[in-house]
């Protein structure tokens, strides 16, 4: 029995080693699924801003007339214009990075900023740079 014993005696704390590993691996897992739904939550975010900017700078248009048919035309100064001025009134920290109509009718905007993780992990990068870019179009019926 006292070789018995001293087995058991050799092979104490082993599990607590592995419910440590265990439970480290588990709040890694954790911070870094926290990480990654918050960025992909400002990635959203983003996208709705820039989606709203094209909207506004859609609205940047003027009218103009020939004989009979009135069109719609949109301006590249109107559509930064309009978006520059809905980005100033709104909070947060997206930048402009550009503003225009590649065609006359559509407004195209593109907004970026920077992602920071809100839980200090050593697995996930620091300063991510988002952008997105959204289209509207302008029409009158």
């Amino acid at each position: 029995m006292t070789a018995d014993r001293a087995r058991r005696e050799g092979e104490e704390g082993s599990v607590l080693l592995l419910t440590l590993g265990y439970v480290l691996l588990a709040v890694a897992v954790v911070f870094v699924c926290v990480c990654a739904t918050d960025l992909y939550i400002a990635q959203k975010r983003l996208d709705a801003l820039a989606d709203a900017a094209a909207l506004a700078g859609a609205d940047g248009f003027t009218l103009q007339v020939s004989g009979e048919d009135v069109r719609a035309e949109l301006t590249d100064a109107g559509v930064r214009e309009q978006a520059s001025a809905l980005m100033d009134a709104l909070p947060g920290d997206a930048a402009l990075a550009s503003a225009g109509t590649p065609d006359g009718v559509s407004a195209r905007v593109t907004l970026t900023t920077t992602w920071n993780p809100p839980l200090l992990s050593l697995f996930v990068p620091e300063g991510v740079e988002l952008a997105s870019t959204a289209t509207s179009r302008t029409a009158l019926e």
